[in-house]
C-alpha cells in the first residue's frame, strides 16, 4: 500500500476540490492510503458530502493552521508550525507517508521540504521541475522557482534530475537535455551557463547543448535546464502570452456578428487549443531532490488535477525516482562532496 499525505487547505478552491479530488483517488486507486491533512472542523461537511469520512483507505491528521498565498514561505517554518503543509512535511520527513500532494503555497512547500525533508544525500538543492507545451508535444523545464541563485553543480543536478524524471515521463531511455542560454555556441551566456556547459558536455549524458528560448518551443530536447529565477520568468511569460492570447481572439472574433458566428463553428478547435496547456493531466510539479517525494499542484487545481497529483505521487514512489536520480548522479560524479572534491584538485 502507498501512503499519500494530502493538504486539504491548500490551492484557491480547497477543502471541496481538494476533497473531491482524493474521492476520485481512492476509487481509482485502490493501492493508495490517503492521509488527509487539514483543519477537522472546516474539512468534516466534505468528508461527508463524499462519504469519505469512515472510508478505510483514509486517515485524518488535523492541521491548525493554513499558509495563505500572500503569507511569506518562511511562515511555514518560523510562524504556523501547524499549518497543513507542515504537517504533510513532517509526515514525509517521519516516513509516515511516502508522498505528499499539495495545491496551496508553492514557496511554503519548498521552504519547509528542504528544512524539514531535506535533500537527499548528495544533492544540494530541490529543484521545481514544470511540464511545459511544445509544438509538437512537451518539454520538462527545471528549475521553475525554487533557486533564484544557482551554482554550476545545481544546475548540473538539476540536468540529471531532470533525465530521470524524463526517462519516467517520455518513458524513453537517453533524453536530450539542452540548458537555456541566450545563444547556441558554447560561448554565449553568462558565467553560470558557460561553466555549466562545460561540466555538461563532458558528462555521459545525451546534451545537446545551449537552447534559446525562441526554440525550446519546437521540442528540440525532453529537458530544459536554468536556475530558478530564469525558469520562473519563462513560466510565468508563458501563463501571460496564453492568457493574453485568449484575450486577443476573443476580441477579433467578437468585432461583428459573421466573426461571432464563426467562432462559435470553431468552438471545439479553440477547446482542443486550450487542451494542449492543460495542467489538469500534469496534475502537479514534483520538487525533485528532496528525501521523499513532493508534488505541488497549481493553486488553481480542479478535483481532476488533485486526483491526476496524487496519481503521480504514487507513480514516484512506485518508479523509485529518488533511487534512480541517486544512481544518476553517483555514477556521473555529480555528488555534492565529488563535486567540491573535483573543484579543489
Amino acid at each position: 500500500m502507498i501512503r499519500i499525505a494530502v493538504d486539504a487547505m491548500g490551492g484557491d478552491h480547497a477543502p471541496a476540490v481538494v476533497i473531491e479530488g482524493i474521492t476520485i483517488a481512492l476509487y481509482d486507486f485502490p493501492q493508495y492510503e490517503i492521509t488527509i491533512v487539514g483543519h477537522q472542523g472546516k474539512i468534516a461537511h466534505y468528508l461527508e458530502k463524499y462519504r469519505i469520512a469512515d472510508h478505510p483507505r483514509v486517515k485524518l491528521v488535523h492541521a491548525e493552521d493554513t499558509i495563505e498565498m500572500d503569507e511569506p514561505a518562511t511562515v511555514a517554518i518560523r510562524g504556523k508550525k501547524k499549518s497543513s503543509i507542515t504537517i504533510c512535511a513532517k509526515l514525509l520527513r517521519d516516513k509516515e507517508v511516502d508522498a505528499v500532494f499539495s495545491a496551496g503555497h508553492t514557496g511554503a512547500a519548498v521552504a519547509v521540504s528542504a528544512v524539514l525533508v531535506r535533500t537527499l544525500d548528495g544533492i544540494e538543492r530541490p529543484a521545481i521541475a514544470t511540464v511545459m507545451p511544445g509544438m509538437y508535444g512537451k518539454y520538462i523545464l527545471l528549475d521553475a522557482g525554487a533557486n533564484p541563485d544557482c551554482e554550476p553543480i545545481n544546475l548540473v543536478q538539476f540536468a540529471l534530475m531532470g533525465e530521470a524524471y524524463a526517462e519516467y515521463f517520455f518513458n524513453m531511455e537517453r533524453p536530450r537535455i539542452g540548458l537555456l542560454s541566450v545563444g547556441e555556441e558554447e560561448t554565449k551566456g553568462n558565467e553560470l551557463t558557460k561553466e555549466t556547459f562545460k561540466k555538461l558536455a563532458a558528462m555521459p549524458i545525451n546534451f545537446i547543448g545551449n537552447v534559446e528560448g525562441n526554440t525550446i518551443f519546437e521540442n528540440i530536447t525532453e529537458v530544459v535546464v536554468c536556475d530558478g529565477f530564469m525558469g520562473n520568468v519563462l513560466l510565468k511569460t508563458c501563463e501571460g502570452l496564453a492568457r493574453s492570447t485568449m484575450y486577443w481572439l476573443k476580441g477579433v472574433f467578437t468585432k461583428n456578428a459573421l466573426r461571432k458566428t464563426s467562432a462559435i463553428l470553431a468552438r471545439n478547435a479553440f477547446r482542443e487549443l486550450k487542451s494542449f496547456a492543460d495542467a489538469e493531466e500534469a496534475g502537479g510539479a514534483p520538487l525533485l531532490g528532496i528525501n521523499g517525494v513532493m508534488i505541488i499542484g497549481h493553486g488553481s487545481s480542479t478535483a481532476k488535477s488533485v486526483r491526476n497529483g496524487i496519481k503521480v505521487a504514487g507513480e514516484f514512489v512506485e518508479y523509485d525516482i529518488n533511487g534512480r536520480i541517486i544512481k544518476r548522479v553517483t555514477e556521473t560524479g555529480a555528488l555534492i562532496a565529488d563535486f567540491e572534491s573535483g573543484n579543489k584538485n
